[in-house]
């Protein structure tokens, strides 16, 4: 049944139950007919100035916002499972293809050093996450985030690039799968896939298995988040069992003649590699999104987080040492390397439990991928800039059916075409453009609250993320052009430790974390601005255009629809905030602070 329209903006909350009429779509007044419409457009530089200021507060995402699902999630999590989503989200398709991709073309058996440098990265986008989520605990991740921290737009250019992130990363992974199941049939890790000449070369090599694989993830994410997690732990522990034994049996068969040639590729190759493999961390944000199913937050997610990469990094870093003794990077396969190397090296049969752990592996993380690219949705469409019917979760199944059916048809039209070269690349520009906004947010957080931080203080605060962004942005740019010598990097390196040592010196900070918080602020959140946007200065070319086409794409939509949907939405609350209000004070007078500072 639906409660009454909202005064201001005629948006409808259902609270119970999966429909699906125009009012689940568009219940906005600016969608109500073609002459409202109109009257919109008109006013689309007003609205979005709006936005552009507008942040939300934290009481509005943990109450008003979630309650627009009608139903709440379940919350049956623990540490124990989140550490377990965390391994199985994200130990899957990186390490066992592009581990083998990477070596063979860019890096060499330094892949290793690239591990680590994509690991660090990771490892201070987990510190950023896990405050954000401790505080914050709410299914919409790093889009909930960033919508209190940096307003709406911002959230929404993220909230895009986060759902191109997980659409793409399903479609990767679920396309390594095929490799590796037609290894375990004694294939070609191609042979299941259907050539179509008339496509692009990149586009041509069609998966329809990769189609079947996203359907039955997507029959099990739709079913119970707790009967997932216990699915996932048992799986995910059988693929250790099977990372241990790739580990041992490997370096049975090692040949250190095969790490003389270590950097054939120089730091160039490293550093390159590094931005492709980041690939092999994302996955750890979808535990972030588990939050407002988890039982004690506070400490059931920094556990979670930081365990589970901890652990992670060091298994692949073992992994891909492992696999270059084993071969000459350059005998490596790309498609299934883990599986020919075994078999190359008179191990025929182990290649057989590699394939096996590897689709076990892969399993997981689509699973974990798509119970959180639903739960980012989820919170998406409560804000209206997605269509709420998206937001609805089911009475039965406390699950978001709707969101995870969306999600998982766009992830397999996506794997049906794509080669995964391209899907690996434009994902990490993706990933590593939202992790920089994350630790941005951070910063903003520590130092910024609105009523208490004085101007000149916000002035500061500005300034020192302008220039720390700016001097990263340099650091990165002299990389990416190969620009030659030293003397650049002796420039824009210094700038960017001047500019955080005046940020920690000159800035105060206005707020402490309540439960849980970052240690060495700004330090950690700059450090993690800094190498995310060199890791991107790493990408080739024709990726940063793909991504400035989904951009541009996203930016139309927010234009001409989610701008006004959110516009009436935040309106609309604020009104009720107001008439709450009055009714509370009991005289009629106007309520205060309902809008402050462009914050409802």
């Amino acid at each position: 049944m639906a409660v009454g329209d909202a005064a201001g903006g005629g948006v409808r909350r259902r609270q119970r139950g999966c429909s699906c009429t125009k009012a689940d779509f568009f219940p906005e007044e600016s969608f109500s007919s073609w002459s409202a419409y109109g009257r919109a457009l008109r006013s689309t530089g007003a609205r979005l100035a709006d936005r552009l200021t507008s942040r939300s507060l934290e009481s509005t995402e943990l109450h008003e916002v979630r309650a627009r699902s009608g139903v709440d999630m379940k919350r049956d999590l623990t540490w124990w499972d989140l550490v377990w989503f965390g391994v199985g989200a994200v130990i899957g398709a990186g390490i066992f293809v592009l581990t083998g991709q990477e070596a063979r073309d860019a890096v060499g058996p330094a892949v290793v050093i690239s591990y680590v440098v994509s690991g660090v990265s990771a490892m201070l986008s987990v510190f950023c996450y896990t405050e954000f989520a401790v505080e914050i605990p709410v299914a919409g991740g790093s889009f909930a985030y960033l919508r209190v921290e940096l307003g709406d737009f911002m959230a929404f250019v993220a909230a895009g690039n986060i759902l191109l992130e997980y659409c793409i990363g399903g479609a990767a992974v679920a396309r390594s799968w095929t490799s590796y199941f037609a290894t375990l049939l004694n294939h070609h890790p191609s042979d299941f896939r259907i050539h179509a000449s008339s496509l692009s070369a990149d586009y041509s090599e069609l998966d329809p298995i990769a189609v079947v694989v996203i359907a039955l993830v997507c029959v099990f994410a739709v079913v119970s988040t707790k009967a997932t997690s216990r699915f996932n732990y048992v799986l995910s522990i059988v693929h250790i069992a099977v990372i241990i034994f790739i580990i041992v049996a490997g370096l049975t068969r090692a040949d250190t003649a095969n790490m003389r040639d270590f950097m054939p590729f120089g730091v160039r190759g490293i550093f390159s590699a590094s931005a492709v493999l980041f690939f092999a961390y994302i996955g750890f944000d979808a535990v972030s999104t588990m939050a407002e199913e988890t039982k004690n937050p506070a400490r059931d997610i920094p556990i979670g987080l930081v365990g589970a990469m901890t652990l992670t990094t060091a298994l692949y870093c073992v992994l891909a040492v492992t696999l270059c003794l084993m071969q000459p990077y350059g005998s490596i396969d790309p498609d299934a390397p883990f599986s020919v190397a075994f078999a190359d090296r008179g191990m025929d049969w182990a290649k057989y439990i590699v394939a096996f752990g590897a689709l076990k592996g892969m399993t997981t993380v689509l699973l974990v991928s798509a119970v959180g690219q639903a739960r980012y949705l989820t919170h998406i469409a409560r804000t209206h800039m997605m269509p709420p019917w998206l937001a609805q979760v089911h009475p039965r199944t406390g699950t978001p059916v709707n969101a995870t059916v969306a999600m998982l048809v766009a992830t397999a039209i996506i794997a049906f075409f794509t080669d995964l070269n391209i899907l690996s690349n434009l994902l990490s520009i993706s990933t590593l453009f939202i992790f920089m906004l994350v630790a941005v947010a951070l910063l903003v957080r520590r130092y910024y609250v609105s009523g208490e931080t004085t101007d000149a203080n916000r002035n500061k605060l500005a300034a020192c993320i302008a220039a720390i962004l700016a001097t990263s942005v340099a650091t990165a740019t002299c990389w990416g052009v190969d620009v030659k010598g030293w003397v650049p990097y002796a420039v824009t390196v210094p700038a960017w430790f001047a500019s955080t040592v005046c940020l920690w010196a000159f800035v105060p900070q206005a707020r402490a974390p309540k439960l849980w918080g970052v240690p060495l602020v700004p330090w950690l959140p700059s450090a993690s601005i800094a190498i995310n946007v060199f890791l991107l200065g790493s990408i080739d070319s024709k990726s940063f255009m793909r991504f400035g086409i989904w951009t541009a794409a996203l930016l139309v939509y927010y234009l001409f629809v989610g701008l006004h949907a959110s516009y009436d939405t935040a309106k609309a609350l604020a009104a009720e905030s107001a008439l709450a209000a009055k009714v509370e004070e009991g005289d009629g007078k106007p309520a205060q602070g309902v809008v402050h500072n462009g914050e409802y």
